[in-house]
């Protein structure tokens, strides 16, 4: 009998979604659709705004810029989905679908953790070497920085999606998730995934902890550099460079390695599902705003654009 079982394969996935909550379908769908179009417009035109700006061509708003891009791409991948499966019955998606899906979500994420740990090393150079910081920080190390963070993220994830094609699935095939996550394909899996669990432990150690490190040790840093300003004004000044990134790096890793930090199982999967409607849809709407609302110089040139628009001419 269990070797009928083992020989059977499975060619799609139930995503149970959101199911749970049958009245509340309509409102959360109005909900997420609201979230992502504000997450779409916010990030594309922050990415517009510094890359039309000449005053925003710094490698500060070069990362910003990027991490905009990535937190479109991150919510797109999974997002659409899930909005579409609410008016889907059943809410299936191929096998191949899924194992994509988790793959350029996982590249995402792991690439924003690079990215978010290498703006904290731009912050660090800013306020800790200020005189050097253009000499330090010049264009071709910004780009190689933002390269290697696409490139080591879409190697982890592709370490974990060869990984994971190796594992048979024979039944169970219901998601109890809104996307296609590690930690709840492992729990339907009727292979031995225990390697595939130290995998996704290792890659959480070398992505988010490796980056924490990083962030932490650079803020370190910057927390002696700021306790040596003698002027109070300075000191709120270089601290407040530092309150948006942060205030992102919190959110993201704090609810990052709620989920991937701790072994999969039955009654933790709708704590990973809340967690991950957190990191996955919220932060990437969050972020744009976190770093436009307290930022003078995103607010001058959203008026620079502004006057633009009034007085085309003008070179303001």
């Amino acid at each position: 009998m269990a070797g009928e079982r083992n020989n059977a394969t499975i060619t799609k996935f139930i995503l149970l979604g959101f199911s749970d909550f049958p009245k509340l379908r309509s409102v959360l769908f109005v909900v997420f659709l609201g979230t992502y179009l504000s997450t779409v417009v916010w990030n594309l035109g922050l990415i517009i705004l510094i890359r039309t700006d000449p005053w925003l061509h710094t490698p500060m708003y070069f990362f910003l810029s990027n991490l905009s891009f990535l937190d479109f791409c991150y919510v797109t991948s999974t997002t659409p989905k899930m909005l579409s499966d609410f008016f889907q019955k059943p809410k299936s998606i191929s096998f191949m679908g899924c194992t994509m899906q988790y793959f350029f979500f996982s590249s995402l994420g792991l690439s924003e953790c690079c990215l978010l740990a290498a703006m904290a090393y731009d912050r660090y150079a800013a306020i800790c070497n200020p005189l050097l910081y253009m000499a330090i920080m010049s264009p071709t190390l910004c780009v190689q920085m933002v390269v290697g963070a696409y490139i080591t993220g879409f190697v982890g994830s592709l370490i974990q999606l060869c990984a994971l094609l190796q594992l048979n699935f024979c039944g169970p095939n219901i998601v109890n998730h809104f996307f296609c996550d590690l930690p709840q394909l492992l729990v339907l899996s009727c292979s031995e995934t225990f390697f595939l669990q130290v995998m996704k432990f290792v890659i959480a150690v070398i992505f988010g902890v490796m980056s924490v490190l990083v962030i932490t040790v650079s803020y370190g840093y910057i927390a002696g550099t700021i306790l040596k300003i003698s002027s109070v004004e300075g000191r709120s000044k270089a601290f407040n460079t530092c309150a948006s990134h942060l205030t992102a790096v919190t959110l993201f890793f704090g609810s990052g390695l709620f989920v991937y930090m701790h072994p999969s199982s039955g009654h933790s999967l709708g704590y990973d599902k809340m967690a991950s409607v957190f990191y996955t849809v919220v932060i990437p709407m969050l972020n744009p705003l976190i770093y436009s609302l307290r930022n003078k110089e995103i607010k001058d040139a959203v008026k620079r654009r502004k006057k633009k628009r009034v007085f085309p001419h003008c070179h303001c």
